[in-house]
């Protein structure tokens, strides 16, 4: 049997997306069909439409939660019924895990690959490694972003970081991703949470999720100020942007270590990056300081993603407040895409379907 569905299918590059129908098999093997409660709107997907490499005809999204409708024959930790939610970190993240299959979707009467998971549409095809059970007493609004943005966010911070209780962080980027990783920086329990941002709007915002302090870097030198916050420099700071602007201060901002006491701070590349940059020489080997990467929050679905919805639960984790901007089935894809393009959206945008 077919499943036909609406899609917002990008076409070409550089030219937003149409949406119209597609057509989805019934799953099998691995597969798993699931009908969208709703998706996030993530920034990356703003890269996507203007990217060379990325496939058309094709459709975007890589978060979002849903109702299982039917699963292929292999499929063992879904049944139909199930609520569910959808990411683009496979569940098995270790070497030894089987890679997830790319599915298929037909648009204007062709066969097409879809990738492993998306989530633009009313209904989804995609391979079980990119689909978690979720409780069926947690909302399945606000909890679509934990397949992108918490993941991403509370990932980087506990994983790729391992911040720990009574040290300091700085986060560069307010966004849907930086508001995870200051509310990710607060279950760790670092004492100092700076965020840095270019409105007060924002900044303001970023205390809903444990900002201790915020710095406009639009009125003031932002490394600076963190310096001056920490006592020398944070502990960890991370850039949620991915700017070439943003890598090199969260690098400049972090501690410089001690010779034979301590290493330096350590910078987490969050936001994916958009352009070359340059860093200061002086912090390597000297400063002794880090740059690494996180890439999905280092996280591993299966342990990670249940824990996020326990902290959502209990409070600790207000995905809630997260969301921002809401928006009412498929159609309204075109003004998300616009609204997050033009700056306007703070935290997350999502589309609930009807």
């Amino acid at each position: 049997m077919t499943t036909t569905t609406r899609a917002a299918v990008m076409v070409e590059h550089n030219n937003g997306v149409v949406v119209e129908e597609i057509m989805l098999e019934d799953p099998v093997g691995s597969e798993v069909l699931v009908k969208l409660f709703a998706t996030g709107i993530c920034h990356s997907q703003l890269h996507q439409l203007t990217w060379p490499q990325q496939r058309t005809p094709g459709i975007l999204g890589h978060e979002g939660t849903g109702v299982v409708l039917k699963v292929g024959s292999d499929v063992t930790h879904l049944k139909e019924g199930d609520h569910c939610m959808l990411t683009w970190v496979p569940r098995n993240a270790q070497p030894e895990g089987r890679p997830a299959a790319n599915t298929r979707f037909t648009f204007r009467g062709e066969e097409h690959d879809a990738g492993n998971c998306y989530t633009w549409s009313e209904h989804a095809l995609v391979d079980e490694q990119m689909v978690l059970p979720l409780p069926k007493d947690v909302t399945t609004a606000s909890t679509s972003i934990v397949g992108c943005a918490t993941v991403t966010g509370v990932g980087a911070v506990l994983n790729t970081a391992n911040v720990q209780k009574g040290q300091s962080v700085a986060v560069i980027g307010v966004g849907g991703v930086g508001v995870n990783v200051i509310a990710g920086a607060k279950i760790a329990g670092a004492n100092t949470i700076i965020a840095v941002d270019l409105t007060d709007d924002k900044l303001e915002y970023a205390k809903t999720f444990g900002a201790t302090h915020t710095v406009n870097a639009s009125e003031t030198d932002a490394v600076k100020a963190i310096q001056e916050l920490t006592g020398g420099g944070a502990d960890y700071a991370f850039d949620a942007i991915g700017g070439p602007v943003t890598t090199p201060q969260i690098l400049n901002a972090v501690r410089a270590g001690r010779l034979g006491i301590d290493r330096g701070g350590v910078a987490v590349v969050v936001g994916m990056p958009q352009d070359n940059f340059t860093i200061n020489q002086w912090a390597f080997p000297i400063g002794e300081k880090s740059l690494i990467g996180s890439f999905g929050g280092s996280s591993h679905p299966d342990v990670d993603y249940p824990e996020y919805i326990e902290w959502f639960k209990k409070g600790e984790l207000p995905l809630d407040e997260m969301v921002t901007m809401t928006y009412t089935g498929i159609d309204d894809i075109h003004e998300g895409i616009r609204a997050l393009a033009a700056g306007e959206v703070r935290g997350r945008s999502i589309i609930v379907f009807e």
